[in-house]
C-alpha cells in the first residue's frame, strides 16, 4: 500500500496528469491500494473564510469521477474532491477500483472557517474492498478519536486518512520538521492506529496553496503505531508491505483494544457494539 504527498490545484488536467503517473509508479511497485491527498482533484481552498477562488463542485456520478475509476483499473484508489449534491457542497473522499466507486466519505469536522466553503458530512461507516474492510477520514476527522474509532467498530482494518494539513501559520520555523503542526500531524496518524489496532494510510497535500504550506508527512502507519513508510516533509510517495489480517492478529492477540474496551463505564461516549 501507498501514501502520496503531492501538489494539486484548479488544474484538472494537470491533477490527471498527476494522478495518473502516479498510479503508473504504484502499480510498478506492485501497490494495491493508493491514498491521495485531500483535494486531489481541483485543489484546496485558497481561503478558509470562503472568497472567489473556489475548488470545482464535481458530481460523485460524474465524468471527472469516471475517469478516475479507470485511471485506478484494479488498484484501490482514494481521492480527495469537492462534490456537488444539488445546491451543497461537501469536503469529500471518494474510494475507486475494480472499475466501480467502493465508497465515499464527506468531511465531518471543519476547522477553522471551511464551514464558509463546504457543507458538513455526519457519519463514518465502513466498506468492503478488495485489499480488505476500509474506513475514510479527511484531515481535522483525526483529531477526534470517536471518528477512528467509529470505523473501527464498524470493522475496518485499514483507515485512510486524505489531507490538506498546513505548517504553522504563525511562529513557522522554516524547517517543517521542526513545525509543532507536523508534530501534531505525526501524533494524531500513530496514536489513532495504535489505539484502534488499525493499518494507517496517510496522505496529505505538498507545497504551497494560497496562504497554505503543507507539511507533507505521508505514512503507512502499523496496527502497533509504528511507521512502516514516510514521506518525510518533502513531496513522494510512502510505500509499504502489510500482510493487513495478520498484522492485525498479532497486534490484537494479548491486549485487544477494542474487545476489553468497557462501554458501561462511559456510556456518554459510545454506547454497546453487540
Amino acid at each position: 500500500m501507498a501514501a502520496v504527498a503531492e501538489a494539486f490545484d484548479r488544474d484538472l488536467e494537470g491533477d490527471f496528469a498527476r494522478i495518473e503517473k502516479l498510479i503508473g509508479a504504484a502499480r510498478a511497485d506492485g501497490v494495491q491500494l493508493l491514498a491521495l491527498p485531500e483535494a486531489a482533484l481541483g485543489g484546496y481552498l485558497a481561503h478558509l473564510d470562503g472568497g472567489a477562488d473556489q475548488p470545482p463542485a464535481l458530481r460523485l456520478d460524474g465524468p471527472e469521477i469516471a475517469r478516475l475509476v479507470e485511471l485506478a483499473g484494479d488498484m484501490v484508489v482514494c481521492a480527495g474532491f469537492c462534490e456537488a449534491d444539488g445546491e451543497r457542497r461537501f469536503n469529500s473522499v471518494v474510494c475507486v477500483g475494480g472499475g466501480r466507486i467502493l465508497g465515499r466519505h464527506r468531511k465531518v469536522h471543519q476547522p477553522l472557517r471551511e464551514n464558509a466553503s463546504y457543507d458538513s458530512g455526519d457519519e463514518f461507516a465502513a466498506f468492503d474492498t478488495p485489499v480488505g474492510r476500509l474506513g475514510l477520514l479527511i484531515c481535522y476527522d483525526k483529531a477526534f478519536p470517536e471518528s477512528a474509532r467509529s470505523l473501527a467498530l464498524d470493522g475496518a482494518e485499514i483507515i485512510v486518512c486524505v489531507s490538506a494539513w498546513p505548517g504553522s501559520r504563525t511562529d513557522a520555523p522554516a524547517d517543517l520538521a521542526d513545525d509543532r503542526w507536523t508534530r501534531r500531524f505525526d501524533l494524531f496518524d500513530r496514536a489513532r492506529a495504535l489505539e484502534n489496532q488499525v493499518v494507517w494510510v496517510s496522505a496529505n497535500q505538498s507545497g504551497t496553496f494560497g496562504s497554505l504550506r503543507f507539511v507533507c508527512s505521508a505514512k503507512v502507519v502499523d496496527p502497533g503505531g509504528d511507521v512502516l513508510a514516510t514521506t518525510g516533509t518533502a513531496p513522494g510517495m510512502a510505500v509499504a508491505d502489510v500482510a493487513v489480517t495478520e498484522a492485525l492478529t498479532t497486534a490484537r492477540r494479548s491486549m485487544g483494544h477494542l474487545r476489553d474496551r468497557r462501554p458501561d463505564a462511559y456510556p456518554k461516549l459510545a454506547p454497546a457494539i453487540i
